[in-house]
């Protein structure tokens, strides 16, 4: 690209970023079903960098069961036809780090299972998107023999599991400091940075 001197127009590669509330978010993402039907609950909550300021730029991915605890497998997610669940959506934060999805809860995958919703998070500051999951709370058996939770340090347990409000399920997500999410790491999962070891 020819540039001219005291052009101080910004190539791709100074450009910075995140873009995510530009290119990513669609019209319904965050409703994976309506606000209408029998089983809709809210996930709500707050992002928060490591000296507890609220994130304005970070984007949500949710995965999840149905109430059932079927994953689906249907197409959809990015047209959604109003009765189709997929089990996804996508929902950038507000100016004060806020997001907030309309969904069901989701049901155990097996007998005894504890359910979760899986939690993607993308952000400025990361270099790759960070995963988590949020279980239900009351599920209280389920939890204490959940093999993922059962791994996690006694004291950070906490941070993985949701909580009742007046709202529905509130699930903040802490990059560092107190009370940061447990995050997890998936084998061989693309990874943005390059390939997965």
């Amino acid at each position: 690209m020819a540039r001219t001197p005291g052009d101080l127009t910004p190539i791709p590669a100074q450009t910075v970023g995140p873009f995510f509330g530009f290119a990513l978010p669609y019209e319904g993402g965050p409703d994976l079903v309506d606000r209408s039907h029998p089983q809709a609950v809210r996930l709500h909550g707050t992002v928060y960098d490591g000296d507890g300021a609220p994130v304005p730029d970070a984007l949500i991915e949710i995965w999840q069961p149905d109430g059932a605890g079927r994953i689906p497998a249907e197409p959809g997610s990015l047209h959604r036809d109003g009765h189709t669940f997929t089990g996804w959506g996508r929902a950038a934060v507000d100016a004060v780090g806020h997001y907030s999805f309309t969904t069901v809860e989701p049901g155990p995958t097996s007998a005894g299972a504890a359910p979760f919703i899986l939690v993607t998070v993308f952000a400025r500051g990361l270099m790759d998107r960070l995963f988590t999951r949020a279980y239900l709370p009351e599920h209280t058996d389920a939890l204490a023999a959940d093999p993922l939770l059962v791994s996690v340090p006694e004291d950070r347990r906490h941070t993985l599991i949701a909580a009742r409000d007046d709202d529905g399920l509130r699930f903040d997500i802490r990059f560092q400091g107190q009370d940061e999410t447990v995050f997890l790491s998936y084998p061989n999962t693309p990874q943005v940075t390059g390939p997965a070891d």
